[in-house]
């Protein structure tokens, strides 16, 4: 990867730590969930408004490093929109990223501000840090009556 490539990157997840997109609580959820990491002490919050399968709206808020805020922001951009089947292949494929196990397809548009976290690989410790927010997003899902929420291999499918 060019060093100016890396600087890139390096600015967007510091514009989306300085100014995080769809920060702040959903008015009337259809469901919210809580994350934490004991280990650097972010905490997160995910709200969520579906219609449907389809994730209407969702937003966050909470305290944490850049990567852990800029996560959360750009989830929330890329998954407003999605269907749970979506948003299930999405989580898989931004797991396996920034965990080593392969990058997503160059083709892929859900992926063109997810990349930003392609090298977190390197540094296993800050994966947590990404990682909080979609996981908290599965267990809002998860607590939404009436869906089938997403799963991660860890957690088996939600019933």
């Amino acid at each position: 990867m060019t060093h100016s490539l890396t600087d890139l990157y390096q600015e967007v997840i510091l514009d989306h730590n300085r100014h995080p997109r769809n920060f702040g609580p959903l008015p009337q959820p259809t469901s919210k969930a809580e994350g934490y990491n004991p280990l650097c002490g972010d905490r997160v919050t995910v709200y969520l408004k579906m219609d449907g399968d389809r994730i209407a709206e969702v937003s966050f808020e909470g305290t944490g490093c850049a990567i852990s805020t800029a996560s959360a922001s750009i989830m929330t951009e890329v998954l407003k929109g999605k269907t749970l089947d979506e948003a299930q292949r999405i989580f898989e494929k931004f797991h396996q990223m920034v965990t080593g196990q392969g990058l997503p397809d160059p083709e892929d548009e859900d992926f063109d501000r997810l990349m930003v976290f392609h090298r977190l690989s390197e540094f296993p410790v800050r994966v947590k840090c990404a990682t909080l927010v979609w996981h908290t997003l599965l267990r809002a899902l998860q607590e939404k009556e009436g869906t089938r929420g997403l799963r991660s291999d860890r957690e088996g499918r939600a019933g």
